[in-house]
């Protein structure tokens, strides 16, 4: 066969700059990414990593979802650096990470890191001792600031507010990476508890009474949230909750419980929690309810319900 009648129909195949290795977890959820100044060094997609269960482990212990839904964690990707969502139900547990390059790259392969997404306490009153100035968080002289909302948000780092105030900036395209809430009136920080929407159908486990969830610094949105009250305080009181996404979503007020995360499953930039006594049957809580502006028989809004449209 010459090579005019070869080379048409010859496949070309590039061969990358691999590098696999093994990473344990323990049970629990974490996060695996390429750090953000890897975005710098990306050339058509790569470096870029992929992870997968290791051949070694049983079916139904590791479940892998990268953010952006097609397998691959790239340094180019809209998000600002690609992630994945690692559960493990029961460890110790396996992980194969496998590492792609180009072909001419002169690099070193890019070091991978793991964040925990669960069980890390990080108390909203911690956060105000070390969070940065913001306009959430600077108030007139002799004002007493009570850190009941504390979340890192994009390009502000650690922002804190009250509950019934917004936290982030509506429209603003600043993203909120994580997030911990500790209410100080009416409620006790152990009767509230919440979730972020880490990606397509995943939930980060409850958090409850300050502790942080999410990731802080990394460059990685949450995409949604989901905040309820539990103990019995649900019988006494109601929540109503609003937020904002980048891509001009603008869903709620929706009562605790209800998942708020955009269609387009663009990132959380701001939310607004409210708490409000109930209005009992028996009239107990007339006054309460008088002043918080609830009237009795008042139906809650439906979940999801749009207020604009960007």
């Amino acid at each position: 066969m010459s090579n005019s009648e070869s080379s048409p129909a010859a496949e070309q195949v590039v061969q990358l700059k691999v590098h696999a290795s093994l990473m344990t977890f323990d049970a629990g959820l974490y996060c695996v990414f390429l750090p953000p100044e890897f975005a710098v060094q990306s050339v058509n997609g790569y470096p870029a990593v992929t992870v997968a269960q290791a051949p070694n482990m049983p079916a139904g212990v590791v479940a892998i979802q990268t953010l952006d839904d097609d397998g691959v964690i790239s340094s180019s990707h809209g998000n600002g650096a690609g992630a994945a969502i690692v559960r493990v139900s029961r460890g110790p547990a396996q992980i194969l990470v496998t590492t792609y390059q180009a072909p001419d790259s002169t690099l070193p392969a890019p070091s991978i890191q793991v964040a925990r997404l669960s069980g890390e306490p990080a108390p909203a009153a911690e956060s105000a001792q070390t969070s940065n100035a913001s306009p959430q968080s600077e108030v007139a002289a002799g004002t007493e600031v009570k850190p009941e909302v504390a979340a890192h948000i994009q390009r502000r780092g650690d922002v804190l507010a009250g509950v019934g105030d917004w936290m982030g900036e509506p429209d603003s395209q600043n993203w909120i990476e994580g997030f911990g809430i500790a209410p100080q009136s009416l409620v006790a920080p152990e009767d509230i508890e919440y979730q972020a929407v880490l990606g397509k159908g995943w939930l980060s486990p409850w958090a409850e009474a300050g502790q942080y969830c999410g990731s802080r610094g990394m460059a990685l949105p949450i995409l949604g949230l989901c905040i309820r009250l539990k103990n019995g305080a649900e019988e006494k009181y109601e929540l109503a909750l609003q937020a904002t996404f980048t891509d001009g979503t603008k869903l709620g007020p929706v009562a605790g419980g209800e998942t708020l995360e955009a269609e387009s499953l663009a990132p959380l930039e701001a939310f607004k929690l409210e708490i409000k006594p109930r209005q009992s049957d028996a009239g107990e809580t007339k006054e309460l309810g008088d002043q918080a502006g609830v009237t009795k028989g008042a139906k809650k809004p439906a979940a999801r319900r749009k207020l604009t449209e960007a």
